[in-house]
């Protein structure tokens, strides 16, 4: 019995071993792998996103505060979505700050198409970055999404931020439109995280163009969000 209790406890200490190493393991990946140009923390922000390294495949050299999405010129409702990003007090402009979206087509894919960033292709072609300016503003034209065919996710559309004082980006709430009749539902059972403040958008239709505003408050409900961040 004694010795099982030896071996009881080498086996714990052995795996709270492993775990912090892991641990390590983790930051240690998300500081080297920040791309350059960018400053580097020792925190992992958001605490981990799959599929948000995607929007370092293809990034353009040059971002602007505007983008045009490929769907713009596809079948579709159009669609204006603007915002200005804040820092963390809710109020200052954030500046030099990266979104990244991604979304399904008008059916509802994530579509490839021919000649697009073979990493980035689960992500379908509607995608694209805005980088914002000292008065935190953006704007990207795109078509709304559709909801995957035969399921009750409402349409939506992913972000990621990528802030320049932090040395991984991390995602926010999805884009989702308020008279989808799919949200409600769907929001009763998976209750939203507000992260960076709420994605719920209010479509209003402006000569043919919904136009809906997304605000962002960078580290709102992102855990682990570093103290002093983007100031």
């Amino acid at each position: 019995m004694k010795k099982q209790g030896i071996y009881a406890g080498l086996f714990l200490l052995l795996a709270g071993f492993l775990t912090n190493c892991n641990k390590q393991q983790t930051t240690e990946n998300a500081v080297q792998n920040t791309p350059a140009g960018f400053a580097k923390t020792s925190l992992i922000a958001g605490g981990g996103c799959d599929g948000c390294e995607l929007m370092y495949a293809g990034i353009p050299a040059i971002i602007n505060p505007v983008d045009t999405s490929p769907g713009w010129r596809e079948a579709g409702q159009k669609l204006l979505i603007s915002g200005t990003v804040y820092q963390i007090d809710g109020k200052t402009p954030a500046n030099n700050v990266i979104l990244y979206y991604w979304q399904t087509d008008n059916n509802g894919y994530y579509s490839p198409k021919a000649g697009m960033n073979e990493n980035a292709k689960k992500h379908g072609h509607i995608r694209g970055w805005v980088k914002t300016a000292q008065n935190g503003n953006y704007r990207i034209y795109t078509i709304r999404p559709a909801p995957y065919p035969n399921d009750n996710l409402p349409a939506h559309i992913h972000m990621a931020v990528k802030e320049p004082n932090i040395n991984n980006e991390y995602y926010i709430d999805d884009i989702t439109f308020e008279d989808d009749t799919l949200l409600a539902p769907y929001t009763l059972k998976h209750p939203v995280e507000n992260r960076g403040g709420s994605g719920v958008v209010k479509p209003a239709l402006q000569n043919g163009v919904q136009i809906a505003t997304r605000n962002i408050i960078c580290g709102f409900h992102i855990p682990n969000y570093p103290a002093g961040a983007g100031q």
